[in-house]
């Protein structure tokens, strides 16, 4: 393994497929966009709702602000398809924001990674729903 590989490698599984997933899922429950950044291409192509990203400063750039907007931050990913270098995955996460209103995030991501099992495109589709306090389902920390 290289200092650039990101096990698992494709073509992918069902079970490396869910291994990725849930290592994706775990890196952003970091809400480290360092840490998080390393799981991607340098130059890495994004399509996050209606923003535009690329390589992997603007990944962090993004994150980092989504993270100071998106207050205790938890998601949660499922496998939704695998074929090959490809990835497709549902997710639901939950923030609140600094007024203190809830929100549950629902969206559809589609990931294709490169040999070394980097991902080089992430394609994201989401939208957010105001929840009371009581509605969440995802503990955060």
């Amino acid at each position: 393994m290289t200092a650039q590989q990101r096990p698992p490698l494709p073509p992918f599984t069902e079970e490396t497929a869910r291994r990725k997933v849930q290592l994706a899922e775990d890196a952003w429950n970091t809400r480290d966009p360092e840490k998080v950044a390393l799981a991607y291409t340098e130059d890495s192509e994004w399509r996050n709702r209606d923003l535009f990203i690329n390589g992997r400063q603007e990944i962090v750039e993004f994150l980092t602000a989504k993270w100071k907007r998106e207050l205790g931050y938890r998601l949660r990913k499922e496998l939704w398809a695998w074929t090959g270098n490809r990835i497709a995955v549902r997710f639901e996460y939950e923030y609140h924001d600094a007024d203190g209103q809830w929100f549950r995030a629902y969206g559809n991501e589609n990931w294709e990674f490169d040999e070394n099992g980097l991902m080089r495109k992430r394609y994201a589709s989401i939208n957010d729903l105001p929840i009371t306090p009581e509605e969440r389902r995802i503990a955060t920390d």
